[in-house]
């Protein structure tokens, strides 16, 4: 049985887009669910597109996320180079040994015949393509104008009778009329290939043995199918996968922070939900079960599991599978992540790792967490209807006869902790023979000027100390009477 070798051939253009990562997972995922290698391969060859730093972060990104490749070059192997810049004469080779095979040819059209040939075709409504023009020149005309130094690229040839069937391990059976494929190019005139003949080329080469990649590149796979069959090579198994849209049938944009891995980095999602969550975006794994470690989604993964459609882009459901993540990390572990979100919004002395364990059941993303408690170092502005609450019974009135209660109980502890204020709450709760809310709502609308926090009354006052509760309650009492 052949050994399974797939690829994630990113262009170091940018960020890391979910789609690409997610197509950078699906790869590594049937690679290691088979026994495979997983290669990664920097495709550059648009260089007009080419962004500093850009291959630094796919490094980067792939080792956070765990999806380490076998070969690629960063770590060598046997079917390198692995940069396509630095394959440049492989290219050219291959392009010139298909010319003598009959399935390219040399074209010598300048940019102002083909533009007005595009303009031309526009005008009379017919899609845009190449005429031909060159098509059947002969060897010595060829040799003429290669000789005098005219630029040429090398297109390749399609046979415009017939129609050309491909498998799609996903989509089936794809068939198309070749009257509708153009005569492409396949080596630029500054000796680059372009992308259509670079990754045949190398996925030969490298012995790919199944392409994984997005369903744009569906229609362009006759061309791929074509050139495989002009060279007599093995035609490898595609699986092409739906986009990711949001909600709403947009794509995921960048201005809008929802399109990069960084975005959601930066949002405060943990890199293992995220992996999990574009695990499941387009592919089911059967079952219930939703929450999926490395291992896991290896195990669980296969290909009859991509589904056809686009998958919809949930972040309530990122946030809330984040949050499944967050709960399973320990307090020490949830603290050294938390503590850079706490730090933003709390300046003032306080115990941080104590604001931490109110928080971890608390958060589903940890750029939420300054919002959360940004009352510790400003009391804000806050309207007395706060104070009502249905289910507790209570109103400003009410809630102003209780602080009045609250006050003089709290100025009598002398070891102020969790324990003392507690106790003495409840024994003020008894006396009074109220349900707890009545006391305990107020008191923490007082103390946060908020009517929903991490913690109640009893834990805020404990972190804020004697003094600043205090304060605040009187502050409370003040603006209700």
């Amino acid at each position: 049985m052949t050994k399974v070798r797939t690829r994630f051939a990113p262009s170091p253009t940018g960020y890391m887009h979910i789609g690409n990562l997610r197509t950078a997972l699906y790869a590594y995922l049937l690679t290691k669910s088979m026994g495979g290698d997983y290669i990664l391969r920097i495709e550059d060859t648009d260089q007009e597109r080419y962004v500093d730093g850009a291959v630094d972060l796919i490094y980067r990104t792939l080792k956070e996320t765990g999806l380490k490749h076998d070969e690629g070059p960063d770590v060598g192997g046997d079917y390198g180079p692995y940069i396509q810049s630095e394959r440049r004469s492989i290219y050219k080779e291959y392009a010139e040994k298909l010319v003598e095979l009959g399935g390219a040819y040399y074209c010598f059209c300048d940019k102002e015949r083909l533009d007005a040939l595009k303009e031309e075709q526009v005008a009379n409504k017919v899609p845009p393509k190449y005429d031909g023009h060159c098509k059947n020149l002969t060897k010595e005309e060829i040799d003429e104008k290669i000789k005098s130094g005219i630029p040429y690229v090398i297109r390749q040839k399609i046979n415009p009778e017939g129609k050309t069937t491909f498998k799609d391990a996903v989509f089936g059976e794809i068939t198309v009329e070749n009257s509708t494929l153009d005569d492409n190019v396949l080596l630029k005139s500054d000796g680059l290939p372009t992308y259509n003949f670079a990754n045949v080329i190398d996925d030969h080469l490298m012995n790919i043995t199944h392409v994984i990649r997005g369903n744009e590149y569906l229609s362009s796979t006759p061309k791929y199918n074509l050139l495989y069959e002009s060279f007599g090579w093995e035609i490898p198994t595609y699986v092409h996968v739906s986009p990711i849209i949001k909600e709403s049938g947009k794509k995921l944009s960048k201005r809008e922070g929802d399109a990069s891995y960084e975005d959601f980095i930066n949002k405060g999602y943990l890199k293992d939900a995220i992996i999990n969550y574009i695990a499941l975006l387009g592919w089911s794994p059967g079952g219930d079960v939703e929450i999926f470690d490395m291992d896991g989604l290896i195990k669980a993964f296969s290909i009859s599991g991509i589904s056809k459609s686009p998958a919809v882009f949930d972040e309530k459901k990122l946030s809330w599978l984040n949050g499944e993540y967050i709960r399973k990390l320990s307090q020490e572990e949830f603290f050294e992540k938390a503590e850079p979100y706490i730090r933003q919004a709390v300046k003032g002395d306080y115990d941080l790792r104590k604001i931490a364990v109110l928080l971890h059941d608390r958060t589903e993303k940890f750029s939420d967490i300054p919002e959360q408690i940004d009352f510790f170092d400003v009391l804000p502005e806050y309207e007395n209807e706060l104070y009502t609450h249905k289910k507790m019974k209570t109103n400003p009135e009410n809630s102003l006869e209780s602080l009045k209660l609250v006050l003089p109980v709290l100025e009598d502890i002398n070891d102020w902790n969790q324990e003392t204020i507690h106790n003495a709450l409840f024994e003020l709760i008894a006396k009074l023979e109220v349900k707890n809310g009545i006391v305990l709502w107020p008191l923490r609308v007082a103390v946060s000027g908020k009517s929903f926090t991490p913690g109640g009354g009893i834990e805020l006052a404990d972190i804020l100390g004697k003094d600043e509760t205090i304060k605040r309650i009187k502050n409370a009492i003040e603006k209700l009477s």
